[in-house]
C-alpha cells in the first residue's frame, strides 16, 4: 500500500478545511487500493462537534458499501485521530490507522493514549505513524498561527462563532 499517495489526498482534504476556517484534518478511508471516501472537518461550519474528517470518513464508507465494519481498510488521517476518532475506529473495525502529524494533547494513537490498539476492546487497528508527518504538522502550525494573529488583530474567522 502506498501510504504517501493516500495521505497526499488526505493532505488535499485538510487543505479545503483549511480554506473554511476549520482546523486542518483530512481523512481518507481505503478498502483494496480503492478510495472509498474522503472528508474533512467541517465542525465550525455546521456547528456540530461530531463533524471531524475521521468521524465523516467512517459515516461516508459505512453508507458506500451498507455495512457499519469497514474490515480490511485502512484510515488516513493527517493528524493524529482523537479519543472520539479513535472511539469510532474501534465500533467501526478499521483494521489500519496511518496518520501524520502526532497530537500530543489529543492523540489516541499512542500520543497521550493508545486506545485503538490497547488490548482493553475487541478489537485492535494497526497503527503507523509520522507518514508525511512535516507536511502535515505544518497545516496545523500555519493554521493555528493565522488564527492568533487574526484574533490578536480583532479579525474574526469567518466561522468562529463569539460567545
Amino acid at each position: 500500500m502506498d501510504h504517501e499517495y493516500f495521505m497526499r489526498i488526505a493532505i488535499e482534504e485538510a487543505k479545503k478545511a483549511y480554506i473554511k476556517g476549520e482546523v486542518p484534518i483530512g481523512a481518507v478511508l481505503v478498502v483494496k487500493g480503492e478510495v472509498i471516501a474522503k472528508a474533512h472537518n467541517l465542525r465550525e461550519l455546521e456547528q456540530q462537534v461530531l463533524n471531524h474528517a475521521e468521524i465523516l470518513v467512517i459515516k461516508e464508507a459505512c453508507e458506500k458499501i451498507g455495512f457499519w465494519r469497514l474490515d480490511d481498510s485502512f484510515l488516513y488521517s493527517t493528524v493524529e485521530p482523537c479519543v472520539m476518532c479513535s472511539g469510532a475506529i474501534v465500533q467501526a473495525r478499521v483494521e489500519n490507522v496511518i496518520y501524520g502529524a502526532s497530537d500530543s494533547k489529543n492523540g489516541c494513537c499512542g500520543s497521550k493514549i493508545n486506545l485503538v490498539n490497547s488490548g482493553f476492546f475487541n478489537h485492535n487497528a494497526n497503527v503507523i505513524s509520522g507518514v508525511l508527518a512535516e507536511e502535515c504538522g505544518l497545516l496545523m502550525t500555519n493554521f493555528f498561527k493565522e488564527l492568533r494573529k487574526n484574533k490578536n488583530s480583532n479579525e474574526d474567522r469567518k466561522c468562529y462563532k463569539k460567545i
